[in-house]
């Protein structure tokens, strides 16, 4: 969710509109997740940046987001990659 969220942002009320779809998901785990665990995305440029290399060359582009889980002392438990797949939605 926090890539996910990261590619809203971007996309809402664009114009041209541009879809967003999951294409691929990796995961590493590291400690065992007790208790409460936060996931932090820090590549929103990068999303945005890919997303408007799209909408200009007209063509579907991926950027793989990584998101990490940290446990309440900090500690990272997990880490996903996530391949998002962006391309301008046919105008009718």
């Amino acid at each position: 969710m926090s890539t996910g969220i990261l590619c809203l942002v971007h996309l809402h009320k664009r114009n041209p509109p541009v879809s967003m779809l999951v294409v691929k998901v990796e995961s590493e785990y590291f400690k065992k997740a007790a208790g409460k665990t936060f996931f932090t995305c820090e590549e929103g440029l990068m999303i945005r940046e890919v997303i408007e290399h799209a909408i200009e060359r007209g063509e579907a582009k991926t950027f793989r987001a990584r998101s990490i889980g940290k446990n309440a002392e900090g500690l990272i438990v997990a880490q996903f990659f996530i391949t998002w797949s962006f391309k301008v939605r046919s105008q009718k």
